[in-house]
């Protein structure tokens, strides 16, 4: 009985609201119908001094990704190190079996030995010869012959030791090591694995993250905006007038340090239509990877630009409108140009308001082209709060 009294209750509350809706609804389709001017929420818009972030996405890379590759053939004996690990520069990663060169360095041995053999017997024959020439016993041509031989067998010594150079280095491809100071990646063969040093595939890489490089890029508009945003006669004053630039991370935080802009290609990729930028950051603590996805932020302090929040603009075939304040209360809907880059929830205004203007905030949607409006003026110190924070 108490629910069915409950119900009864809820039933006729509704009702009443609805009732109530319904006459606030009617009277404002009336008063809308009669010509009357509806309220809207207007603002005057002021110059602003701020900061400009834009954000570009990057690729992450060490100052050096050295590719480790076998020089000669053989079966992978050891692996040193593992995937991640630090290495210092000179620091053992792999040794590779392969036994034909150890063989090469005892045949060139062996083949020094019997070299400077022939050479003792060569000499031991010039200097015979030689006296018995001086008596005129042989002739001239005998110490000649004698003499040519040991100049051939020098000659043969010499191919000899050059021959054991030649394998000892064959031998020392075997001990591979660490090139620089870096951080090991994908260990993609494991022991017993043969490799050649025709192989496409790395042994590993190595990266050198002590410095990282986030590569980026601008297209051929963002790029004359860059140029004429930082003054210079060249490129390389205009990099100098950049100034620090932070990075995003994947998760959305900003990184601890700022980098430095280093290096802009000078030329258009003409199959992108932009052209590469580099810029430096320090990673001491190993924090960023190579090969990881950033967002390079430029920041740009722009003083006395305009300022509308996104929200009060509406978009018509590619352009932009605001409902700009006119004479008599009467809204004019006015096309504005707006710059690519951003400021939060804003557009930063490059043509058609100026200060002074007052425009409507939002609520607009049934608005139309010269209607009469009741304006509502808001302080634009609450409209611009959020840009200041």
């Amino acid at each position: 009985m108490k629910t069915t009294i409950r119900l009864s209750i809820i039933l006729f509350l509704g009702a009443i609201l609805a009732s109530c809706s319904g006459k606030d609804e009617k009277a404002a389709q009336a008063a809308a119908a009669a010509g009357e001017p509806q309220p809207y929420p207007v603002f005057e818009v002021s110059t602003q001094n701020t900061t400009l972030d834009s954000d570009y996405p990057a690729t992450i890379q060490g100052i050096q990704n050295i590719d480790i590759r076998p020089k000669v053939d053989g079966f992978i004996e050891r692996i040193y190190v593992d995937e991640g690990a630090f290495v210092r520069k000179g620091q053992m990663l792999f040794t590779i079996n392969a036994p034909q060169y150890e063989q090469q360095v005892r045949t060139a041995s062996a083949a020094i030995s019997s070299a400077e053999a022939d050479v003792s017997a060569a000499q031991l024959q010039v200097n015979k010869t030689k006296p018995l020439v001086d008596k005129d016993i042989i002739s001239k041509y005998e110490l000649e012959s004698a003499q040519l031989i040991l100049q051939s067998k020098r000659a043969a010594l010499a191919q000899a030791k050059a021959a054991l150079v030649n394998a000892k280095v064959n031998l020392g491809y075997t001990r591979i090591t660490s090139p620089v100071d870096g951080v090991v990646g994908s260990l993609p063969f494991k022991t017993g694995s043969l490799v050649s040093g025709t192989s496409t595939q790395p042994l590993t890489t190595i990266s050198n993250t002590s410095k990282v490089y986030a590569y980026f890029s601008l297209n051929e508009k963002q790029l004359l905006d860059f140029s004429n945003i930082y003054k210079g006669k060249n490129l390389t004053e205009q990099m100098k007038n950049i100034p620090a630039v932070s990075l995003i991370l994947a998760d959305g935080t900003v990184y601890a340090q700022n980098g430095k802009i280093e290096s802009i290609n000078g030329q258009i990729n003409t199959s992108t239509g932009s052209a590469s930028l580099r810029a430096t950051f320090p990673n001491a603590n190993s924090i960023l990877k190579n090969g990881a996805s950033a967002m390079v932020r430029i920041p740009q302090h722009v003083n006395d630009i305009i300022l509308i929040p996104q929200k009060s603009t509406t978009d018509l075939q590619g352009k932009k409108f605001v409902y700009l304040l006119g004479d008599s209360a009467k809204v004019t809907n006015t096309p504005v140009e707006v710059m690519e880059i951003t400021k939060g929830k804003f557009y930063v205004v490059t043509k058609g308001l100026k200060a002074g203007d007052k425009v409507v905030l939002e609520g607009f949607q049934s608005l139309k082209d010269g209607t009469k409006i009741k304006p509502q003026e808001l302080n634009a110190d609450s409209v611009y709060a959020e840009i200041k924070k």
